[in-house]
């Protein structure tokens, strides 16, 4: 069983007891997050595709730990004029565990 959920404004598919990586959230670590907007689920096959969303669906997931991504590195330069600049971005992550999909 897997879903498509929408989390801090990107779409993930997700399934039970998988961990991933998302935008940082306002949570606490340790807490438990509800996401409501599943915009699709599998369940052995069947296949139940929301408008936008699929009505009474949920999945709850674990706040694991609020961490930094890699470094981004931004590189600008103009030609023939001397100029180059070099910047860093690390993004601030939230690790999440799926315990549970409802449908």
């Amino acid at each position: 069983m897997y879903a498509v959920v929408e989390i801090a404004g990107q779409q993930f598919k997700v399934e039970k007891g998988s961990r991933l990586f998302v935008n940082r959230l306002e949570n606490e670590e340790g807490s438990e997050v509800k996401f409501d907007n599943v915009l699709l689920i599998d369940n052995n096959d069947n296949v139940t595709v929301g408008t936008p969303n699929v009505d009474k669906a949920s999945v709850s997931a674990k706040v694991l730990k609020h961490c930094k991504g890699d470094t981004v590195l931004v590189f600008k330069k103009k030609r023939r004029k001397g100029y180059q600049k070099l910047n860093g971005h690390r993004q601030h992550l939230t690790e999440i565990e799926i315990q549970d999909i409802k449908a």
